[in-house]
């Protein structure tokens, strides 16, 4: 029988429940993670059904600052091996750094980088005995810098540079470290963070979450380290490398801004 899972983190929606249907269907057996129990519930037994792999669920809160020990303290109760992680959990902060609630950006940080850094450090053994693989699911933004969402862009700057060097270290112990980046993606992330208002999901066509997941599946099985989905994302960034970068920071200002 094989003991060698998958953990996907913020399994429950969007681009991390989307990656779980892509692995099911490439046979990997999957621990979704998430804060919502019901969803995590329903996926699963949809997976397990349709594509016949093993599953289970771990109902965690990461933004807990001890939740990702208690996380891997219940996959050790379930002699589970993780072959593969992917830090999909994430959310954002939409409006004026000075106006926002503290404690969510506090908060922000613990998911999209503390708790990521440490399910790396916690699971690398188990990652380093299966020759795994990591995916670390960055976004564009960490190119730039992002007023409006401040906080939130200097997290996905770090998931990047973090997964980069992790990478070069860890390629020599046969794991490979994949930081995907995707645009703005319809998920629930928009709504979460209170961006209804933004221009940025309106100025270009906005791709659903399964094909930003297979890209991202697809990168991390090919072993590259940096992703970036769309062919515009992509052209956005190599015309940055020619701008100034006050004038990026206006830019990203105005994307984000409020609709008129």
């Amino acid at each position: 029988m094989n003991n060698t899972f998958a953990l996907i983190t913020g399994a429950s929606f969007g681009i991390g429940k989307e990656i779980a249907k892509v692995m099911a269907a490439h046979k990997h057996n999957l621990i979704l993670t998430a804060r919502s129990e019901a969803p995590l519930h329903a996926l699963a037994k949809e997976l397990e059904e349709q594509y016949h792999i093993s599953t289970h669920i771990i109902v965690c809160d990461l933004c807990v600052p001890e939740a990702a020990y208690q996380l891997c303290k219940e996959i050790e109760n379930l002699h589970c091996s993780i072959d593969i992680l992917v830090n999909n959990a994430g959310f954002g902060v939409y409006g004026e750094f000075i106006d926002s609630d503290l404690s969510k950006q506090q908060d922000l940080i613990q998911l999209n980088c503390i708790a990521l850094m440490q399910l790396c450090k916690l699971l690398s053994n188990q990652l380093k005995a299966n020759k795994g693989k990591i995916l670390n699911i960055a976004s564009v933004a960490a190119f730039y810098s992002g007023p409006l969402m401040a906080v939130y862009y200097a997290s996905k700057a770090f998931v990047l540079s973090f997964s980069e060097a992790l990478a070069f270290e860890l390629a020599p112990l046969g794991i490979s470290v994949t930081a995907h980046c995707p645009g703005p993606t319809k998920s629930n992330f928009q709504q979460s963070a209170g961006m209804h208002k933004s221009r940025l999901f309106s100025i270009m066509p906005v791709p659903e979450s399964y094909p930003v997941a297979l890209h991202a599946y697809t990168a991390m099985m090919k072993g590259k380290t940096i992703a970036i989905h769309g062919l515009s994302n992509r052209i956005m960034l190599i015309l940055s490398l020619f701008v100034p970068r006050f004038l990026k920071v206006k830019a990203v200002h105005a994307f984000q801004s409020s609709k008129a």
